[in-house]
């Protein structure tokens, strides 16, 4: 799993060396959602504001995501993908893609559906057992 994670982490960093993987993985969550507030990702990964506060202030830097107002609640900012930021979600699924499907052309079909069982099997437990 160690091994897994430092993986993904250099290949986001080979795909956009600004970024990080969980910045990739904020982008992903607000494009999911059609923008949320930062309070709401910290939420949903369980990190300090603080954490969120710092990834999203790259991700406006990089020109990745805009605060907008909420049009319920006028106090209230919501984040939301620029133009920008789909484009580089599209680049890295495409990337990603390209990648899986090269690590995995020799896997016959019964191996693909079992890896994929086991992959279904462990995303359960990570959500439905203890942290």
């Amino acid at each position: 799993m160690t091994a897994f994670a430092r993986r993904a982490r250099a290949t986001a960093a080979r795909m956009h060396p600004e970024l990080s993987l969980v910045s990739f993985t904020l982008l992903a969550h607000l494009e999911f959602q059609g923008g949320c507030r930062a309070t709401d990702l910290a939420a949903h990964y369980t990190l300090d504001k603080s954490t969120i506060s710092r990834q999203v202030g790259a991700l406006e830097k990089a020109g990745l995501v805009e605060r907008r107002l909420d049009p319920a609640d006028h106090r209230v900012h919501v984040l939301h993908l620029t133009d920008r930021g789909n484009e580089v979600l599209v680049q890295v699924g495409d990337a990603r893609r390209v990648a899986f499907q090269e690590r995995l052309a020799g896997w016959s079909g019964a191996d693909l559906s079992q890896f994929a069982d086991y992959l279904l099997r462990y995303n359960e437990a990570a959500v439905e057992g203890p942290a």
